[in-house]
This record gives structure tokens, C-alpha cells and sequence, in this order.
């Protein structure tokens, strides 16, 4: 059986590299920096199980990210990682269909038993 395949975007280098060590070992990776490259390798890429989207991004941002992958893929999960602790939103990323929320600094066990819980 092959491995699920997680898609990382982030604009932080630091965050693409933190999520890569800690899900290596389990996952098939790709990362990306930015919403545009996100959406591109899911048009081009139909096996990825779960995205990972860091909220706040230059250009477009993590929910309008995430509103335009489950438009174009709503079998795919979502899992929203942030610095920012906002009831409002976390509340709009559920709304857009977000399966996930992990606040930033996150914990190894915590983005591996997220990411248990989609798969």
C-alpha cells in the first residue's frame, strides 16, 4: 500500500521544513509556498489525500485557498495551521470546509495525530 500523499503550503520556509521532518517518515510530501502553487499541484496532482495551508499568506491566503479546493476537489482534506489564535477564523475555515485547525508553534504528535484522524 502506498503512502497518503500531504501537500504543505506555507509561505515560511522554516514551517515547510518543521512539517516535512515530522511527517517524512509517514507520508509521501510535497510543499509549496504559496496559495497559486498550492492549487496548481492538486489540478496536477489527483492522488493527495490531505493539504496542510498555513492561513496567512501573501496574495491568496489560506481561506481563500481552501475555498477553491474544496470547489475543485471536495474529497481532498483540509487541515488550516495558523500563528493566530481567532475564533472567527477558525469558525470561516470550518464554514469553507476545513476537516482541521492546528495553531503555530504546534507540537510533532499534534500535526501526526491530525493528520491520523483525515486519513
Amino acid at each position: 500500500m502506498s503512502k497518503l500523499k500531504v501537500l504543505i503550503c506555507d509561505d515560511e520556509e522554516s514551517i515547510r521544513e518543521s512539517l516535512k521532518l515530522i511527517l517524512s517518515d509517514h507520508y509521501d510530501l510535497i510543499a509549496t509556498e504559496s496559495g497559486e502553487q498550492c492549487l496548481e499541484c492538486l489540478k496536477n496532482s489527483k492522488d493527495i489525500g490531505i493539504v496542510l495551508i498555513d492561513i496567512k499568506m501573501p496574495k491568496v491566503n489560506g481561506l481563500e485557498t481552501l475555498r477553491q479546493i474544496k470547489e475543485a476537489r471536495p474529497d481532498v482534506k483540509v487541515v488550516m495551521v495558523t500563528g493566530y489564535k481567532s475564533v472567527e477564523t477558525a469558525q470561516e475555515a470550518i464554514r469553507l470546509g476545513a476537516d482541521g485547525y492546528i495553531v503555530k508553534p504546534f507540537k510533532s504528535e499534534e500535526i501526526l495525530e491530525t493528520i491520523r484522524k483525515q486519513s
